[in-house]
C-alpha cells in the first residue's frame, strides 16, 4: 500500500512538472508574440478612444466593454483560422498574410502622414455626435469591424512567433495573447477615457495640491492622446515596414533586406551600445520603409474609383 501511494505521488508529482513547465512555454510564448505585436497594439489603443467621444459619461465603459467584449470574439475567430491554416496551409501562405497584414499598416499610417501634411484631418464642422440606444449600437459595431482587421493582424503577427511549436502549446499561446492583450488595450483605453472625470472629481477635493493635480489630468488627457496617436501611427509605420521587410527577404526578395542589414551588423559590435545602435538603424529604416510602401499604396488606392474618399 505505501509502495503504491509512493508511485502515485511520483506520478502526481510528474505531472504538476509538466503542467508547470506546460505553463512556462505558453507564458514565454505569449511574451514573445505579443512582443512583436505591440506596434498594431499601441494603434489599437490609440485608434479606440474615438469611438466613445461624445458619449454620456455614464455611457462610456458601457460601450468600451461592448466593444472589448467584441475584440475578444473576434480575436478568438481569427485564432482558429489562423491555426488551421498553420496546420494544413503550404508553407508560404503566412509571409503573404503578414505582408498583406504589415502592407494594411502601411497604409494606414502613410495616410495619417498624409491627411496631418494636408490638413485634410480637420474638419471644424464635424457634425454633432448622435447619442441613443441606436447610435451606441451602430458605435460599437464600427468599432468592432476596425478591430477585426487590428486583430487579424495582432494574431497573425503572433502566429509567426510561435510557428515551431506544437498544435496544442500553438493554440493555448494564441489564446493567452488574444485574452491578454484585449485586456491590456480595453483596460488601458478604459483608464484614458475615464482620467478627465478622475481630474474633474479631483478639482473638487479641499486640499490644493489634489485640485492641482486635477487639473493637470483635465489639461494634460487632450496633450495625451494626441501624444498616443503619434507613437501609435509611428509605430504602425516601423512594424509595417519591418514586417515587409523580413517577409519579403523570406520569400525570396532580398535586396533591401541585405543592404539594411548591411549598415546594421557592423554596429552589433560597438560597445555597451552596439545593440540600441542596431535597432535603431533597423528601425529607422523600417519605418521609412513602411512610409514609401504605404504611400504608394494610399496613391493606388486614391486613384482606384472606390479608394476615393469623399
Amino acid at each position: 500500500m505505501a509502495g503504491g501511494l509512493v508511485a502515485l505521488l511520483d506520478d502526481v508529482a510528474a505531472i504538476a512538472r509538466t503542467a508547470a513547465a506546460s505553463v512556462d512555454d505558453i507564458a514565454a510564448g505569449a511574451a514573445k508574440a505579443s512582443a512583436k505585436a505591440a506596434g498594431v497594439v499601441v494603434d489599437d489603443a490609440a485608434v479606440t478612444p474615438q469611438f466613445v467621444h461624445g458619449a454620456e459619461p455614464n455611457r462610456e465603459l458601457p460601450i468600451i466593454w461592448a466593444i472589448a467584449k467584441g475584440s475578444l470574439v473576434n480575436k478568438l475567430i481569427i485564432t482558429v483560422a489562423a491555426l488551421l491554416i498553420s496546420q494544413f496551409a503550404p508553407w508560404w501562405v503566412i509571409p503573404v498574410l503578414l505582408i498583406v497584414a504589415g502592407s494594411y499598416l502601411c497604409f494606414e499610417g502613410a495616410e495619417k502622414v498624409i491627411e496631418k501634411a494636408t490638413k485634410k484631418g480637420h474638419h471644424d464642422d464635424a457634425p454633432a455626435v448622435e447619442k441613443g440606444p441606436e447610435a451606441e449600437k451602430k458605435v460599437i459595431r464600427g468599432a468592432i469591424t476596425t478591430d477585426f482587421i487590428l486583430s487579424c493582424e495582432i494574431m497573425v503577427i503572433s502566429l509567426k512567433e510561435v510557428m515551431d511549436e506544437t498544435l496544442l502549446l500553438r493554440a493555448a499561446i494564441l489564446v493567452v495573447v488574444a485574452i491578454a492583450i484585449t485586456v491590456l488595450v480595453y483596460g488601458a483605453v478604459a483608464l484614458i477615457v475615464k482620467m478627465d472625470d478622475v481630474g474633474l472629481h479631483m478639482t473638487t477635493k479641499p486640499r490644493p495640491g489634489t485640485q492641482r493635480v486635477g487639473h493637470a489630468l483635465v489639461k494634460g488627457m487632450p496633450k495625451l492622446l494626441a501624444v498616443i496617436s503619434v507613437i501609435g501611427t509611428l509605430a504602425m509605420l516601423w512594424v509595417g515596414g519591418h514586417i515587409v521587410l523580413i517577409e519579403m527577404h523570406e520569400l525570396g526578395f532580398h535586396p533591401i533586406y541585405e543592404f539594411v542589414h548591411g549598415l546594421e551588423e557592423p554596429l552589433h559590435h560597438v560597445a555597451v551600445v552596439g545593440g540600441v545602435l542596431a535597432w535603431l538603424v533597423n528601425t529607422f529604416f523600417s519605418l521609412v520603409i513602411g512610409l514609401v510602401w504605404g504611400g504608394i499604396i494610399a496613391g493606388i488606392m486614391h486613384v482606384l474609383p472606390f479608394g476615393k474618399k469623399h
